[in-house]
């Protein structure tokens, strides 16, 4: 499952932030995925800044040298996956940033979208993702 949120204009980041604080969203994220796996990129492990807890929290990098306690860092997604599988018997949730989510989007069957209704100045955008999801 993909959980994020994204504005009008699928803006997710901003220089390494989210660019809105939405308090619900938070709860929402967090309330999802405790207990459960989540796959995030090491960009975006990098601006939360530390492992989410009890979470198994599974960061992907080019960096194989890369060591972060309390966390399991790979080098794929579909490595991500598998470890994942092997931790997991209910679902994992892919948390961002942008690359993994377009790397992901096609293997989803969930996708669990906060719309901030707003047009928001942005690096990172959330892939095109209207075909592939029914409500």
């Amino acid at each position: 499952s993909l959980i994020a949120a994204c504005s009008e204009n699928r803006v997710i980041g901003n220089k390494g932030s989210i660019p809105w604080h939405l308090k619900d969203d938070f709860r929402r994220f967090r309330e999802r995925t405790t207990g459960h796996t989540l796959i995030m990129g090491r960009k975006t492990y990098d601006s939360i800044g530390r492992p989410l807890p009890n979470r198994t929290n599974i960061i992907i990098s080019r960096d194989k040298a890369l060591s972060i306690p309390g966390v399991v860092v790979v080098s794929s997604l579909d490595e991500a996956l598998e470890v994942a599988r092997t931790i997991e018997n209910e679902e994992i949730f892919i948390g961002g940033g942008g690359q993994i989510y377009a790397e992901a989007l096609p293997k989803a069957s969930r996708l669990y979208l906060t719309k901030v209704h707003a047009i928001m100045e942005g690096d990172t955008l959330f892939p095109p993702y209207e075909d592939l999801f029914s409500r």
